[in-house]
């Protein structure tokens, strides 16, 4: 018999006992009376948006995880808590949002955990529970992985536990990882099968990326297969409580990495085997339509170990009882991705999807050497450089608004922007609410400059030490762009904070040409200003005033500041200040030398573009220095 064949068979045995309902409550209710607890499993994937038969799509080869859902409950609208790995991962391993703790916001960097707290494997073994992880880690933070699990690593399995322990068990499954359509994979699914969404050009690249990812699917879905086999095998499915679910949304252009549905939306299928059923929050085959978060994974694993709730952990138990409001929300984050930096915060209540640009003057469109290792980027820089594309594919390559707001239902590839549409007032304002109470309420760091003194101190996450509602305050009149703004933008570059005075002059920056009655302001403030991170800010501003030479001598002096993150910052200014940049050449090439990524990324782009050497299909990342791990912004 193959694997597909028994996990067929177990898969037809455990419908027929769902049956069972009411037997099955009151055998799991005297199991716990007893002391017994489920078995939890974590099945993960990389990268992937629900491209999943159960979900809909009528192109996916994914019978497995269908038969997931047809015996357990699917999450119609489940959302990561970020658009890529390593923050959304830490959220996993602590029941936080990275944007609480600065600087796990930023994509690869090393935050350091508040005094006190511990991760979710630590609280489950305080429960009893065996906890093996197999073998991604990539929390973003400094956690010593062989300390916190009872096993971490390739050969992580639940079949290590010692006799009658309960199990916490996770398996990383990475075939379907952003960097598997660096190459083609052929399969079931063919090039002219699949659907380009709108924001996408129709391009044999862009097909061939969609229809390998399909088929990555497929292949994945088989390693799920296995796995269950080896539960079934070891007599385990009866007690086990199964989750599958993907660490972020999709690999596809403007998906990972992004605050749209494509780089938050996953799928999410938790299967109760009949003892266990009396905990589900619908019966076998059921979906849940209301919008849930990954964050809310860690506490529900703790609920179902008989364990309470810690304070760090910012999300809710699923189930058994989850307690819910008349609209449910998920949020999501972005700041530094790679080598680019941005910061954009959203929400979804599974209908309207709302998007706040912090950095609207930035396009979400930037050259990140990695990702541009899969040809669908290229193919689609390459089709906006020679002009011409419909408006849909251009908006990624320009200055965003400050707000987008969709309708997700009217409008799956969120090309049409409601947020200045009357008669969607009140939903913005619904959501605008929402976001702004969720930022406060967790103490969203993602405003304090990446490097700043501020970042990791326990007093920066304390809520009242760290001004978030003044800094939000002015961070959204600074976005905005507002012409009349110039004025309490130029009164602010004087603040006694840091990150008020960083964003006044993010403010001027975004203004532009609007900013030349702040210059002679702005040169004052550089003669004393102590921040390295606010000078950065300050001299694209006075570029961005006019006056190019001298915001350009300042920001190449920069580059030699001992410290990643300021000259990463400085070459991300002097990447948008144009041909002016190459009085510093020098110095830019330099700042790429012998560091590894993200700063090499940056440096060899701007100095191609300057050289009028780049193009999209350039070779820009170094997979050495990857393979090397030398991919982390360090301090």
């Amino acid at each position: 018999m193959t694997i597909g064949q028994r996990d067929r068979r177990r898969a037809d045995n455990l419908t027929r006992r769902g049956a069972l309902g009411t037997a099955a409550a009151a055998v799991s209710t005297g199991a716990m009376a007893a002391g017994e607890r489920p078995n939890i499993l974590w099945l993960v994937s990389e990268d992937n948006n629900p491209f999943v038969g159960a979900y809909g799509d009528t192109l996916a080869h994914t019978p497995t995880i269908d038969r997931l859902a047809k015996q357990g409950v699917l999450y119609r609208h489940a959302y990561s808590t970020a658009p890529v790995c390593a923050p959304s991962r830490f959220a996993l391993i602590t029941g936080a949002h990275a944007q609480s703790n600065a600087p796990a916001n930023q994509m690869r960097a090393v935050s350091k955990l508040p005094t006190g707290w511990r991760t979710t494997p630590e609280f489950m073994r305080a429960a009893g529970y065996h906890c093996t992880n197999n073998a991604k880690t990539d929390y973003n933070c400094a956690i010593e992985t062989t300390k916190i699990w009872d096993r971490s690593g390739a050969d992580a399995h639940w079949r290590q536990r010692p006799t009658g322990a309960p199990f916490f068990a996770v398996f990383n499954h990475e075939t379907t990882h952003e960097s598997q359509l660096f190459k083609a994979t052929p399969g079931r699914v063919t090039p002219d099968q699949v659907r380009v969404p709108a924001y996408l050009p129709d391009l044999p690249d862009i097909r061939a990326d969609i229809a390998s990812y399909y088929n990555l699917m497929e292949r994945m879905d088989g390693q799920l297969a296995a796995r269950l086999d080896e539960l079934e095998t070891d007599g385990l499915a009866d007690n086990t409580i199964v989750f599958y679910y993907s660490d972020n949304g999709g690999a596809l252009p403007r998906s990972k990495r992004y605050c749209y549905e494509e780089g938050l939306r996953c799928a999410l299928i938790v299967r109760f085997p009949p003892r266990w059923a009396h905990l589900a929050p619908k019966p076998p085959g059921g979906v849940v339509e209301g919008p849930v978060s990954f964050i809310d994974l860690p506490p529900t694993i703790l609920a179902l170990a008989g364990a309470a709730k810690p304070p760090q952990m910012q999300g809710h138990p699923l189930f058994p009882n989850r307690a819910r409001r008349s609209v449910d929300y998920a949020f999501g984050m972005r700041n530094r991705m790679d080598e680019r930096y941005d910061m954009v915060r959203t929400v979804t209540d599974g209908r309207y999807r709302y998007v706040r640009n912090y950095m609207p003057h930035r396009p979400a469109g930037q050259n990140q050497g990695y990702a541009w290792q899969a040809k669908g980027y290229q193919a689609w820089e390459a089709s906006h450089l020679a002009g011409g594309a419909p408006a849909a594919q251009e908006a990624f390559w320009h200055p965003r608004p400050f707000e987008e707001l969709f309708d997700l239902e009217r409008d799956r590839d969120q090309i049409t922007n409601l947020a200045t549409d009357s008669t969607r007032h009140s939903v913005l304002n619904r959501l605008r609410r929402a976001l702004d109470s969720h930022m406060l309420a967790m103490n969203d760091n993602g405003f304090i400059p990446e490097g700043s003194a501020l970042e990791g101190f326990d007093a920066s996450r304390v809520p009242g030490a760290y001004p978030l509602a003044r800094i939000m305050a002015l961070a959204a009149i600074a976005a905005s762009g507002d012409p009349t703004n110039p004025g309490r933008l130029r009164r602010a570059i004087a603040d006694p904070h840091e990150t008020i005075r960083y964003w006044a002059a993010t403010g001027l920056v975004i203004l532009g040409a609007g900013s030349a009655v702040a210059a002679g302001a702005v040169r004052a403030r550089l003669q004393i200003e102590p921040s390295p991170h606010v000078r950065v800010a300050l001299a694209e501003a006075l570029c961005a005033a006019g006056d190019a030479t001298e915001g350009v001598r300042e920001l190449g002096a920069l580059l030699g500041y001992d410290g990643v993150p300021v000259k990463l910052q400085a070459l991300n200014a002097l990447t948008w200040v144009g041909s002016a940049a190459s009085a510093v050449l020098p110095a830019i090439r330099a700042a790429g030398e012998g560091v590894g990524e993200p700063l090499r990324s940056a440096s060899v782009y701007l100095s191609l573009n300057l050289e009028g050497r780049y193009s999209p299909t350039t070779p820009i990342f170094d997979n050495a220095a990857f393979k090397r791990g030398a991919t982390t912004v360090t301090r």
